[in-house]
């Protein structure tokens, strides 16, 4: 098993060199690693493993659940640099904290587990070709002021915690560039105006540079241009509609992006010395506004509807890391067939392959990152600094329409009444917004909210078929905005002390959760079904109460698939329908966009 898909799918060079495969390992439970140089000397590797999947997982080749907080991995590689040449060694993502090494010296320090880095080694190559990279990997798994979400900081899984994380579980590659390239870009879509922003950033200024542009929509050449760069950071606009309207989305959808219709454009940046040319890359936007307005979300200045599914992004064999690309295009293709819209990626910052199949293929993406336990200094800056680097790598994604920085109150436990904690909420709220206006934020997925762009709310009290007088609350419950926000979940209200609904749209962001066990495997739900005619009936009977309300503008059912001890997924843990799809579908598609009271 190996993943060999080209890792940045929105910033793509033909040259690059995967490093993914059989890497040396060894635990470092005493932390002797550095002292004794293992960085530099490969005697002390006992394990072999399989990059990108965690010493926890089955596809790692070593499958071992035991917690050790320092881990170690080795390998050789071969490159050669030519004079003006650069080589950046990339790491898709590493938790919780990693160091790197290059022949045995130290290049660079990362902190933060779900988030992409590199770093320039060229000082640090042999000149024979032959390298070396080490790196350290420390999670300290009882640790509660690191965000990791669904791990779980005990011994054994249990509830709906799941197997701890340790070390590389993203792709390791690395590419060899001119001093002077392209760095990043920026395509941020002026949907009202037809036109798309772009900043681009190279990496050094000199004398005489322009970078070029070609802007395709299928078949069609729609823009191109050069622009003269005299700092290294530029920014411009480029026309795309150019008052044709059936590019607008007036009669139809036009050029723009939705579920229903994933049109994307293609661009084509060149960067040039006069007419030698320094660096190619190849990239893609969609056309696409998210705003809210008189309680509804719309998309593209439309009302839409969502209808999610809670996606917990675990594998059987790979935990976190999938065990193929084409493991993310099945997840959203069997989503889609099952009448859902998208997905809220529950406490996980999802792979960009995912998000490039979500872009390609429609469908909607919630964006959340994985959550402290606790709240203390150490996890507020934590918290923050990944989001930092989450919306810079992924803003470009047309398919991510809302932020989830916070859930269910994991890392402010007493934000409900605690003004410093929701001083951090609402900080996260506008720290996002400051980075990205052009998404919806949620300040609190489920209760206790502060200032949020959705009223999200989870509810799980549906009960069972027998529990009449509960059903008939939970029914009642959802019917209107009113009973929506008025109603208490858990220990919580739904907004927090000093904050108030605001008429913001408000969606059932957490509710079903029907435990159907088709494996033999003990495991719960929060209500259970025996047949598939049970399951079905119970989903029928939940959806009818959602689908009856005039107050919720959408939903986002639990969940995708079983994980672990969880056997509450429409899917069992390795995607196996457990109904057929087609009846979930005909149940999802029963709704019909209501007027919203």
């Amino acid at each position: 098993m190996k993943r060999t898909e080209y890792p940045r799918p929105q910033f793509v060079r033909d040259s690059w060199v995967n490093l993914n495969g059989e890497w040396l390992f060894m635990y470092d439970d005493k932390d002797q690693g550095i002292v004794n140089k293992w960085y530099d000397d490969v005697s002390y590797y006992q394990h072999k493993i399989n990059v990108p999947f965690v010493y926890q997982s089955i596809a790692s080749g070593i499958g071992d659940r035991t917690p050790h907080d320092i881990v170690w991995y080795m390998r050789e590689f071969n490159v050669t640099v030519n004079k003006g040449e650069r080589v950046i060694l990339h790491f898709g993502a590493v938790d919780y904290e990693a160091d790197i090494y290059i022949n045995g010296q130290h290049v660079k320090n990362h902190i933060g587990g779900h988030t992409s880095f590199d770093v320039d080694i060229t000082h640090q190559l042999n000149a024979n070709g032959k390298q070396r990279v080490a790196v350290r990997a420390y999670d300290q798994h009882d640790d509660e002021s690191i965000p990791r979400g669904k791990q779980f900081w005990e011994a054994e899984s249990a509830a709906i915690w799941y197997t701890n994380s340790t070390g590389i579980w993203q792709t390791v590659w690395l590419e060899v560039v001119q001093e002077v390239h392209l760095q990043k870009t920026k395509l941020v879509p002026r949907f009202d105006d037809g036109k798309i922003e772009i900043t681009a950033e190279i990496s050094k200024w000199v004398n005489d540079l322009s970078l070029g542009y070609e802007i395709t929509f299928g078949e069609i050449a729609v823009a191109a241009g050069s622009i003269s760069l005299n700092e290294t950071k530029t920014v411009f606009v480029v026309d795309l509609f150019q008052e044709y309207i059936f590019r607008t989305n007036f009669h139809n959808d036009g050029w723009s992006w939705t579920p229903e219709n994933p049109q994307l454009f293609d661009i084509k940046f060149t960067l040039k010395q006069k007419v030698v040319l320094l660096d190619t890359v190849q990239s893609y936007f969609g056309m696409r506004k998210v705003h809210t307005e008189n309680g509804m979300v719309y998309l593209n200045n439309k009302p839409y509807y969502q209808k999610l599914v809670l996606d917990q992004g675990y594998w059987p064999s790979g935990l976190l890391t999938a065990p193929t690309d084409d493991a993310f295009q099945q997840d959203i293709l069997l989503t889609k067939e099952m009448g859902f819209n998208g997905c809220r990626k529950h406490q996980k910052t999802e792979d960009p392959r995912f998000l490039y199949w979500a872009d390609t293929l429609g469908f909607m993406v919630w964006g959340e990152c994985a959550a402290p336990a606790i709240y203390n200094e150490r996890s507020v800056t934590r918290l923050m600094h990944e989001w930092g680097e989450i919306i810079d790598r992924d803003i470009n994604h047309p398919s991510i329409v809302t932020w989830v920085p916070i859930n269910e109150s994991w890392g402010v436990p007493s934000i409900g009444h605690d003004r410093q904690q929701q001083h951090f909420s609402q900080s996260m709220y506008h720290f996002i917004h400051a980075l990205d206006p052009s998404r919806l934020v949620i300040s609190n997925d489920g209760w206790a909210m502060t200032e949020t762009d959705i009223c999200a709310l989870h509810n799980y009290a549906h009960g069972t078929e027998e529990e009449s007088e509960k059903y008939a609350y939970f029914k009642k419950s959802l019917s209107t905005r009113e009973n929506l926000v008025s109603r208490k979940t858990s220990a919580w209200p739904i907004f927090a002390n000093g904050f108030v609904y605001q008429d913001q749209p408000i969606l059932l962001t957490e509710f079903g959760g029907i435990g159907f066990d088709v494996s033999g495997q003990p495991g719960w739900g929060y209500t259970s079904a025996d047949t598939e005619a049970d399951f079905l009936k119970d989903y029928q009977r939940i959806m009818s109460a959602v689908y009856q309300s005039v107050g919720l503008w959408g939903y986002c059912y639990t969940q995708m698939t079983d994980v672990e001890q969880e056997i509450n997924g429409l899917l069992t843990y390795d995607r196996q329908p457990k109904v057929p799809l087609a009846e979930i579908k005909k149940i999802n598609d029963q709704f019909h966009v209501p007027q919203v009271d």
